[in-house]
């Protein structure tokens, strides 16, 4: 049995962790050591995860560096073949190891397996709704627009794919190998600056199979100023990207970008921001006119939600968002279905 290094960065989620580490000792795949990486943080998050006696428990210690430094902590401790990532505020279903380790053994090409997602609130309550992405034949285009991989908690990668994009840098004072770029003002796009390096240097596929088995909590203390920093972020994940792709990220920025800026503006429409929601929307098809055509149903949906929720009173759109999530997570539910078929 090939182990798997399950690596959590920690920083601030004492309300989370004891659930997020219990839902990894729960797994029905047993060969794992769950490294938990403690990011400089300043509340009781390490004394709940002292708690566990557990012998794959291994807890490090770094200064605040931010979630990528934590990772690559992690990555460099790690003993398993195969390496799993886990936010501290999200949960897996006890059967995602088991089956992304079958996926990796079966498919000796795919050098990432990923899942799906099931939304959860703050106290864990599902919300019926889902993360659907595409699954096969991913592309970089794919990663920059439709990001497959739909957080830190979904991928599970063969560690010899991350020694293929390792890099050297002296960032603290040693020389050290470093996966995930260390970039703070990378944040929080340095996720699929990772995916988009394997895409781009190696020659690995990027898979995933069809069912949610990460439960992705949706942080309800978003605000719109967010937005702005992850739009910031993903400037400078492009940017950084010209670096090794020049020629393809010339074809690649316009639609990245007005991708983004539509994904953005559905994330205003969560937080209720009709005013950023349509300035979002409206500045994603002006990029890229194209998103009209490519995915009409997607671009027509978000323009037609912004504009609602700046027009209708609050309460009265809180009804059609209602029904519309009972719709959506119907719909979803189907498709899973049907892709596990």
């Amino acid at each position: 049995m090939k182990k798997v290094s399950v690596i959590i960065p920690v920083y601030k989620v004492e309300k989370y962790i004891a659930a997020t580490v219990q839902s990894v000792l729960e797994q029905t795949y047993k060969n794992f050591e769950l490294l938990i990486v403690d990011d400089g943080s300043p509340d009781r998050s390490i004394e709940i995860c002292q708690q566990f006696t557990d012998p794959r428990v291994k807890i490090l210690r770094q200064e605040n560096r931010g979630v990528a430094a934590a990772r690559n902590t992690g990555i460099r401790a790690a003993q398993g073949e195969y390496i799993a990532f886990l936010d501290a505020d999200d949960l897996w279903v006890p059967h995602k190891l088991e089956a992304h380790v079958e996926h990796l053994n079966s498919s000796p090409q795919v050098g990432v397996s990923f899942c799906r997602s099931a939304f959860i609130d703050e106290m864990g309550n599902p919300l019926g709704i889902y993360q659907l992405t595409t699954l096969t034949d991913i592309t970089p285009l794919d990663i920059l627009c439709r990001t497959p991989i739909g957080n830190g908690s979904v991928a599970v990668i063969r560690r010899k794919v991350l020694e293929e994009i390792s890099f050297q840098d002296n960032l603290y004072g040693t020389v050290e190998d470093f996966y995930f770029d260390d970039d703070r003002v990378l944040h929080p796009s340095e996720d699929v600056e990772c995916w988009l390096r394997i895409a781009v240097k190696t020659n690995w596929l990027i898979e995933g199979v069809a069912e949610a088995l990460t439960l992705y909590r949706v942080n309800p203390e978003g605000h719109s100023a967010q937005l702005l920093k992850k739009l910031r972020s993903w400037e400078r994940m492009l940017k950084k990207a010209r670096a090794y792709a020049p020629e393809q990220v010339k074809d690649w920025e316009k639609p990245a970008m007005a991708y983004q800026l539509r994904h953005l503006a559905r994330r205003a429409v969560t937080l209720e921001d009709g005013k950023t929601a349509v300035e979002l929307a409206h500045q994603a098809v002006a990029v890229h006119s194209r998103l009209l055509l490519e995915e009409p149903h997607k671009t027509l949906l978000t323009l037609s939600a912004a504009h609602t929720l700046r027009l209708l009173p609050r309460s009265f759109y809180s009804q059609v968002e209602n029904l519309a999530f009972q719709l959506a997570g119907a719909l979803q539910r189907r498709r899973i279905l049907q892709d596990k078929l």
